[in-house]
């Protein structure tokens, strides 16, 4: 009989925890409260910008990119209201910075909490190209995918303790595993798991960036160009995610979808 309770209980859970991701459509499991993980993610990117200082807003390079992430999150606020997920993106406080570093990496922590690093901008190469690397970073967090990572990792690692009790009783495994979920470490959990979030990713981005003004067809050119890279070690940046060509392919095949919220700004 108390088994039968306890299968209840979580079937309850497991029910009211599950949503439906923007774009893609697919239902996903998040078992942390967004609060929490927007909590977190804002103390973890303050200590790394403490660590690793921002290039100031008055670097050309530096605000282009600030305007080019407002484009995007404005544009991917427009797509939310207007296809049913009104309000998903209230509780963001949309930040972007660049950091001057040679590493080919860039990242979107839970709550739109963005890092570029220098390293990547050429081979984005234009601003359509950082906006395609915008856009998917910025779906990351628009889908949820760190809660999903998170919760994840706490059942496998955590051995079912709640986040709270975690954090309490192994603060430095939970934040490895923070740092994990977000995105920041050079492992991001369970890779196949990390390679569906990356190609859902792709999808939304495209969509994101073409309503912003940048043609998204600029994001193939952007994964031809790191595929030239090969040879090389792969750089963290791509460290999970699919293959060059099956991304490629994958791009290639939902661009007439993206195009039809393409509109030029010039």
């Amino acid at each position: 009989m108390k088994a039968n309770y306890l299968f209840l209980f979580l079937a309850t859970i497991v029910f009211h925890s599950c949503s439906t991701v923007p774009v893609t459509g697919r239902k996903q499991l998040k078992l942390l409260p967004s609060s929490q993980m927007h909590s977190m993610s804002a103390t973890e990117y303050d200590n790394f910008l403490s660590q690793n200082p921002p290039m100031s807003a008055s670097n050309p390079k530096a605000n282009n990119l600030k305007e080019i992430g407002a484009g995007i999150a404005a544009a991917t606020e427009k797509y939310l209201n207007e296809n049913g997920h009104k309000g998903l993106v209230d509780d963001f406080d949309w930040t972007f910075n660049l950091i001057d570093d040679p590493t080919l990496n860039a990242w979107c922590m839970p709550g739109g909490r963005v890092v570029f690093y220098t390293g990547i901008l050429p081979v984005c190469k234009n601003n359509n190209g950082i906006a395609a690397v915008m856009g998917h970073e910025v779906a990351h967090a628009v889908a949820r995918h760190g809660n999903e990572r998170m919760s994840q990792q706490l059942a496998l690692q955590g051995a079912g303790m709640s986040l709270s009790v975690l954090l309490q009783e192994e603060p430095q495994l939970t934040h490895d595993l923070a740092l994990q979920a977000f995105g920041m470490g050079s492992q991001f959990g369970v890779l196949a798991y990390s390679r569906k979030h990356e190609s859902e990713a792709d999808k939304m981005g495209l969509i994101f960036m073409a309503m912003a003004g940048y043609d998204p067809r600029e994001a193939v050119k952007v994964w031809e160009r790191m595929s030239e890279l090969g040879g090389q070690q792969p750089p963290e940046f791509l460290s999970t995610h699919p293959s060059h060509e099956t991304r490629i392919d994958d791009l290639n095949a939902f661009m007439d979808e993206a195009l039809k919220y393409y509109q030029p700004t010039n």
